[in-house]
């Protein structure tokens, strides 16, 4: 009796916790964990809400959707690389990469031993229209620069930057875009809302 009354507790107390889904875009600079270190700021400045963190990491020098939850199981599925959930790129390499150069990044380039997945590679046509970064990319003049979309279902360390200069195009600014089926759409720098968890990824 005490362990099927101790079950229904615990199933009750679940039933009461409200699981916040926040959508977050993060500017660049600012690590993807609520402590500052080396100096560099935490999301603790953004006004979060309480007892959220992040799912999965955005590196501190690249911008864009990041999502943060209370949800553990829901983190946990989103991160598993089984479920193969998308998570698309704005990247701006320096350089004017060819077709032979995409078809080696989508075919999956090897990076530190490890030859990643197939990926979703296409030339932007027009440069995509973002805020400015602060601090401003530092460009050579006398090099061109391309903007790539990239679609990846995988979430090595620092993947997407390694695949880029893994075939010989190092990244100068790189925008994360969408995560599953949820946009970064307009929402501004440093800015996040609530969103509901049927708005990132399919029941």
């Amino acid at each position: 009796m005490c362990l099927i009354s101790h079950k229904y507790q615990n199933l009750a107390q679940e039933l009461m916790t409200k699981y916040s889904y926040i959508s977050f875009h993060k500017p660049f600079g600012v690590l993807s964990q609520f402590t500052s270190e080396g100096g560099h700021p935490s999301l603790e400045g953004f006004s979060l809400p309480k007892g959220v963190y992040a799912a999965g990491r955005l590196d501190r020098d690249s911008e864009g959707l990041l999502i943060l939850s209370n949800d553990g199981p829901f983190i946990k599925q989103l991160l598993d690389p089984k479920f193969a959930h998308p998570r698309t790129y704005y990247v701006q390499v320096e350089g004017d990469p060819k077709k032979d150069d995409l078809k080696r990044l989508s075919e999956g380039p090897v990076i530190r031993g490890y030859k990643t997945k197939k990926c979703s590679v296409k030339r932007m046509l027009h440069e995509p229209e973002l805020e400015m970064r602060i601090p401003p990319v530092r460009f050579r003049q006398s090099i061109p620069t391309t903007w790539l979309e990239l679609t990846l279902t995988e979430g090595k360390n620092r993947q997407v930057r390694r695949m880029a200069a893994a075939i010989g195009f190092p990244t100068l600014r790189l925008v994360r875009v969408s995560i599953g089926k949820l946009p970064l759409g307009d929402l501004p720098q440093g800015s996040w809302q609530e969103v509901e968890r049927g708005d990132i990824l399919q029941r």
